[in-house]
């Protein structure tokens, strides 16, 4: 999770920060291996919380810790950032849906590509559903860009924060490249 120059002190547990973005509240965590939870859009604080401890043990809020990738969430909703320089920690999903999630990085910034496209592109060109399934299950949405997966006839399709978050993420990185 942390950049090379700031391993000083490693993480020994779950810590998470939120902050507002033109989406909302963003709920953000992270483990010693790297961000391992994103919601773009949280209604409260503590749901976002009970979400965490359903999954790891006591998560402890941590702003300064994280201020570094709430400036890059920042920075990408102001278009001046394409790709987040924090690894995920994608721990907690099986190794199919691992294999979806590493391949949708490879989608750049502004384009889109189609459910088929990332069943194809894993090796698993019959599994449109289940890439499907699992990237609705993207535990680390825009780290992991999976609002750039789109349906076959150029629909969106679904999205877990909602169609109108894909809609806007896709519309903001396009605009993004047209300045450019």
């Amino acid at each position: 999770m942390l950049k090379p120059s700031e391993r000083s002190k490693p993480l020994k547990r779950l810590i998470y920060t939120t902050f507002n973005s033109p989406l909302g509240k963003t709920g953000v965590a992270a483990t010693p291996y790297g961000i391992c939870r994103v919601v773009l859009s949280i209604k409260k604080e503590s749901e976002f919380i009970e979400t965490l401890k359903a999954i790891y043990h006591s998560p402890k809020k941590q702003p300064r810790q994280l201020l570094e990738i709430e400036k890059e969430f920042h920075l990408y909703f102001s278009g001046k950032l394409k790709k987040f320089s924090y690894k995920p920690d994608l721990r907690q999903g099986t190794h199919f849906q691992q294999r979806v999630w590493e391949k949708l990085v490879f989608i750049p910034f502004g384009e889109t590509r189609s459910y088929q496209w990332l069943a194809v592109a894993i090796s698993q060109p019959k599994a449109c559903r289940a890439v499907g399934n699992a990237n609705g299950k993207n535990p680390v949405p825009l780290i992991i860009p999976c609002h750039r997966v789109i349906q076959k006839n150029g629909t969106l399709g679904g999205f877990t924060g909602g169609t109108h978050l894909k809609r806007y993420l896709i519309n903001l990185e396009k605009e993004t490249c047209a300045n450019f």
